[in-house]
């Protein structure tokens, strides 16, 4: 019984914080506005306990920041937030991909990555791109960053990985459907893929620091992408959350 009661206080954690993360990222709830437990329990419909817990674990994600005299506020990020998050994903995916290098890998390991470059490949290949196709990269490139991280067999450097592409904004395909919007769309994916291409052979050659220079270099792409987006204004429409990001124009 102990279990079974055990199991439903997390998934009624799990529906809360899902719930209001969702209210956070469409814009439902505003950066500055303040959330008390008891608006919480109404919103995801389930009892304090859950929420107390939902509301713990958005602020660790970054979404939320605790108020000294009780309860929560949405957080907003400025830009220079966003670059720094997207600075740690590379710094981390740079160690994963040096860590696999170095320890070594077979052509059976990176066989998933080849193939996931080889669908990316097909995907970029027309001149122009429609809006399905950028949608498809995003998960293309999603399962891509995740086999990186794997190849490193550490499950500390798989954890922080993890941890640092939940940072708001900060991961890989975080900017992927602005950038759909910009004229420099498909460069930049081809780019992209280049990294990606240029990490799998150096993992496979063993050359550690190549391997992580080329990541670091990968995640600042993202950053382009974010400068590309604010300068062009309308493309940030099409970034989730993106009313939380404080620009120039906001600031």
């Amino acid at each position: 019984m102990a279990e079974r009661d055990s199991e439903r206080s997390i998934s009624q954690t799990v529906r809360a914080q899902l719930t209001l993360r969702d209210l956070i990222l469409t814009g439902a709830l505003r950066p500055g506005e303040r959330i008390s437990e008891l608006q919480a329990v109404e919103a995801a419909g389930v009892s304090r306990t859950p929420v107390r817990m939902a509301l713990v674990r958005l602020e660790e994600e970054g979404l939320l920041e605790a108020i000294p005299s009780g309860g929560f506020m949405v957080k907003s990020f400025s830009e220079r937030d966003v670059l720094d998050s997207i600075e740690v994903r590379g710094t981390m995916e740079g160690l994963a991909a040096r860590l696999a290098a170095e320890r070594g890998v077979s052509v059976r390991d990176t066989e998933p990555m080849r193939e996931c470059l080889a669908q990316i490949d097909e995907l970029i290949a027309p001149a122009e791109l429609s809006f399905d196709a950028f949608s498809s990269y995003v998960a293309l490139n999603a399962r891509f960053h995740a086999l990186l991280a794997e190849l490193s067999r550490s499950a500390p450097v798989i954890r922080q990985v993890d941890r640092a592409s939940a940072l708001p904004f900060a991961s890989p395909s975080g900017f992927v459907m602005a950038q759909s919007a910009l004229p420099e769309a498909r460069h930049i994916l081809v780019v992209a893929q280049e990294h990606h291409r240029i990490v799998v052979d150096a993992i496979e050659n063993r050359e550690g620091a190549r391997a992580e220079a080329i990541m670091r270099e990968h995640a600042r792409l993202a950053a382009r992408n974010l400068r590309l987006a604010v300068r062009a204004r309308g493309p940030m429409d099409l970034v989730p959350a993106a009313v939380l990001i404080r620009t120039q124009a906001t600031s």
